[in-house]
């Protein structure tokens, strides 16, 4: 793999892609970051008029799926931030700034969830009705092998971070193998465009737009053609916020009854194999984040992570996991794993 460059490079690539963007007097900010390696800058002009920067450095990134589905889900009627000038091989991207006025935010400054939630159902319902078949065969494929590989994230990181040693191989293969069977059980129907980090801190409210405009999507480059079902749980299951019972409770309801699902036995089967594989799949990734990293912050979490995937595998499709976990993952670990040991 090619080395990223060094920071006098970084700068001076950035600097002649906002020269040539026409935005290199714009006074700039930094904005929060997420889990990648991307970064973030508000640009701002002596006008009025801003744009977001993302510098999204290669190889680690790669901003190509950004750009592609941007454009995807604007011609399916959604709003994603407009693409206003992309250098891929720099891994920079000039987009639209829809503002700050997150779900996340929102909800923190006492703003109440009910419109904002139905709000985030409805694009997922839009999503389903809209997308093709042709679209769909344009994006990576999340079906269960990927699914299963991905659970191993808690054998390869959050196990090993309480043992202080790796996992043995044929427990690791126990465990994708179960879940290899537990996924291929589950009734999930038709395939759809999952954008898989679809929760709070990733949409932006626009009440000035109409319909389902009114939900932005911020975090897409990973989007995939999967289950229905998980961006439903990635957004009712937050494993960074709590949901009210009662609030998820309507909102799924909601997905159902304007998704039109007939078989509620089997979307129920196919959410909680979802929830549970999603969840413990963050528990692994959060652990990760922490010990390769250094992004301790992310074991805030692991507690409401846990909470989640103890609802999860109270479906019965999920006792061959509960048996493994009641067997090697004892009830006093599952919470945030301990500073010693190696992954």
């Amino acid at each position: 793999m090619t080395a990223a460059p060094g920071p006098d490079a970084r700068t001076a690539a950035v600097e002649a892609f906002l020269a040539r963007a026409g935005w290199a007097d714009a006074a700039r900010r930094p904005l929060a970051g997420d889990a990648s390696f991307r970064r973030y800058l508000r640009l701002s002009r002596a006008d009025g008029s801003s744009a977001i920067l993302m510098d999204a450095p290669p190889p680690m990134e790669d901003v190509r799926p950004f750009v592609r589905i941007a454009g995807l889900l604007g011609e399916l009627g959604l709003t994603a931030p407009r693409i206003l000038a992309h250098a891929p091989r720099s891994g920079l991207v000039l987009e639209e700034d829809l503002g700050d006025d997150t779900f996340a935010a929102l909800l923190d400054r006492g703003t109440d969830p009910e419109a904002l939630f139905a709000a985030a159902v409805d694009v997922l319902v839009h999503l389903r009705q809209r997308v093709t078949a042709a679209d769909l065969a344009t994006l990576p494929t999340f079906g269960v092998p990927r699914l299963a590989e991905e659970s191993a994230l808690v054998t390869d990181w959050f196990l090993p971070a309480w043992t202080g040693r790796p996992t043995p191989p044929e427990l690791r293969a126990d465990y994708v193998a179960r879940w290899t069977g537990v996924l291929t059980r589950a009734p999930f129907g038709p395939p759809t465009l999952v954008l898989r980090d679809y929760f709070a801190s990733n949409l932006i409210w626009l009440p000035q737009r109409d319909g389902v405009r009114r939900c932005g999507l911020l975090d897409f480059q990973d989007a995939v053609a999967g289950p229905a079902a998980y961006d439903l749980v990635s957004l009712l299951e937050d494993v960074r916020r709590d949901v009210p019972d009662e609030l998820g409770a309507r909102m799924y309801e909601r997905y159902l009854d304007r998704a039109g699902i007939a078989d509620r036995d089997g979307f129920r089967h196919a959410y909680a194999v979802l929830g549970a594989q999603r969840n413990l799949r963050i528990a692994g990734v959060f652990t990760r984040l922490h010990r390769r990293d250094g992004k301790a912050h992310y074991l805030a979490f692991m507690d409401r992570v846990w909470a989640l995937v103890a609802r999860d595998l109270g479906h019965p499709a999920l006792a061959p996991i509960a048996e493994w976990l009641d067997r090697h993952v004892p009830v006093a670990w599952r919470t945030r794993p301990p500073v010693r040991g190696v992954a």
